[in-house]
């Protein structure tokens, strides 16, 4: 192919970039829930004119990530128990439908492609590092949505996984044992090289609801 044929890589715009940058700082727990977001200071920190940053903003008020709150300004969003619930319970609906297409048509790659959040995973766990298996378990789901090769699927996911950081928040994992944490993933991740879809799709979600419950016990724990 001559090499005229060519098309450069594609470049984030501006507001890409700074949606980015905010989601990541969210994602990350640099900016805490009920931090408030200005417009001059972010544009001021990028460098940028307060027309991207206002646009970056509002994209991220209609992902949920951010609130927009009239006569006071921009937040980062605060989760309520019925708002994990409810992350938790469109993660099932994403999770489970990218699963039948993983099942049906992508079996053994999604199983190798799991191989490296699970051994990451695993080495967390044995460290004693609870932030990094954390982290390792949501990407083994993101990799899970992303075996399904649906672009809808995978952009929804990325939303819901910043969410579920967001319900983390410090608590970073809510297994009182990280190495059940990591079977359950090793189990899952078998199961979808060599079991039924029926029982790929029961572990996974009885793994999401394990999971909601025993983060809306954790939130529901008096503070010490």
């Amino acid at each position: 192919m001559p090499t005229s044929d060519l098309s450069p890589a594609p470049r984030r715009s501006t507001v890409e970039y700074i949606a980015d940058e905010l989601r990541s700082a969210v994602m990350s727990g640099r900016l805490a829930p009920g931090t408030q977001l200005g417009e001059a200071d972010l544009a001021e920190r990028f460098e940028v004119s307060r027309g991207p940053v206002r646009e970056a903003l509002q994209r991220l008020v209609s992902e949920g990530i951010l609130q927009a709150i009239v006569n006071r300004g921009v937040f980062v969003s605060e989760l309520s128990v019925e708002d994990v619930i409810d992350v938790y319970r469109t993660r099932a609906v994403i999770e489970r439908g990218a699963l039948e297409i993983v099942m049906a048509e992508r079996r053994e790659e999604t199983y190798r492609a799991l191989g490296p959040s699970v051994r990451r995973m695993r080495a967390a766990a044995e460290r004693g590092d609870g932030p990094g298996v954390s982290d390792a378990d949501q990407e083994f789901h993101e990799v899970i949505v992303e075996g399904s090769g649906s672009p809808r699927l995978i952009r929804a996911m990325r939303t819901l996984l910043v969410e579920t950081r967001m319900c983390l928040g410090e608590l970073e994992t809510t297994y009182p044992a990280l190495g059940a944490q990591v079977r359950e993933h090793e189990e899952l991740r078998e199961a979808i090289r060599s079991e039924s879809e029926t029982k790929a799709k029961a572990l996974l979600l009885a793994h999401l609801d394990d999971a909601v419950e025993r983060l809306v016990a954790k939130r529901a724990e008096p503070v010490a």
